[in-house]
């Protein structure tokens, strides 16, 4: 355990929102906030906490959408680490961060070397589906993103993606019957960045089939593919493999280890998140076996060589 998890683990509370993109998570953030008396909020690439930016760099900001990508999973080390720095100077009891899916929460606390979330919350369990559908439409057709902060801190190193604030009020006592019948303003800004301008980057079906093709290869080049069939959605891409494997490999040990190492090659190098990979055994191969009771002459002659 390294010496950050050792200060965090004991003190701080993750809690996750997760969603598809454009579905509403960040326009909610304030509000789960405040219900569960969170302190802070990690979304796309930010620590925010009381309506002001402590640290990191937006990924809103990015030109496109694979940078982006980078930044909200923290690639890169200085931009994590002067995340973790400020995380472990402010003592925080709760934190809330914001991902599309499970396991990109999960790569955020581990790059941030934070505990894994104690509590999961859906977009779908805080809103409903034509709330959900709106909110898609906006990005899609306006590129609109909303980050949790007042447009204030916004303009003061993202002006040239800034274009308006919306304010909403937070009524405390929605959440707790004992609580006093107070609210409070929250601020959001939206920005339209770069990259939604320019539309949307994505890898394609053939470029990543060859990735594919070429970690399997790298991973264990006796591993043959037969079939490979992509899936992709707002959270990630899902890879199914189909593929014989010689006889006498450790067949767990084999599968495992091409999972990660497909994951973690495509993902280090494109910035997309592979949200799983499927491994179907097809068949056990015999083709070696074979080849020696056809050839003992030569098995012979090698064995001596």
């Amino acid at each position: 355990m390294s010496i950050l998890q050792k200060i965090f683990s004991p003190k701080i509370q993750v809690f996750a929102l997760v969603g598809g993109s454009g579905t509403g998570k960040s326009f909610r953030a304030k509000l789960i906030a405040e219900k569960n008396n969170i302190d802070a909020i990690i979304d796309d690439g930010l620590l925010i906490k009381d309506d002001k930016i402590l640290a990191g760099k937006s990924a809103k900001h990015e030109k496109t959408y694979m940078g982006a990508v980078r930044i909200a999973l923290f690639d890169e080390k200085e931009h994590r680490d002067s995340v973790a720095k400020v995380l472990q100077k402010s003592h925080m009891k709760k934190l809330l961060i914001i991902g599309t899916s499970e396991k990109m929460v999960s790569k955020i606390c581990t790059r941030l070397q934070l505990p894994q979330p104690s509590k999961i919350i859906n977009i779908e369990d805080i809103a409903s589906q034509d709330e959900i559908t709106k909110a898609i439409r906006s990005r899609q057709i306006e590129g609109k993103h909303v980050i949790p902060v007042p447009a204030i801190e916004v303009k003061k190193t993202y002006s040239q993606i800034f274009q308006q604030s919306i304010r909403e009020k937070i009524q405390k006592s929605k959440f707790n019957i004992f609580a006093k019948k107070d609210s409070t303003m929250a601020e959001k800004s939206i920005v339209t960045p770069e990259f939604s301008k320019k539309g949307r980057l994505e890898i394609s079906e053939a470029a990543l089939s060859q990735m594919v093709i070429h970690c399997v290869s790298e991973s264990d080049p006796e591993v043959r593919i037969k079939k490979l069939t992509i899936k992709t959605d707002s959270r990630g891409y899902r890879l199914v493999l189909t593929v014989d494997v010689p006889f006498g490999k450790q067949l767990t040990g084999v599968i495992h280890n091409m999972q990660n190492y497909i994951i973690e090659k495509i993902e280090t190098f494109t910035g997309i998140l592979i949200e799983e990979v499927s491994i179907i055994i097809d068949k056990i191969t015999t083709d070696n076996i074979q080849q020696e009771k056809d050839n003992p002459r030569e098995k012979k002659l090698k064995s001596k060589k």
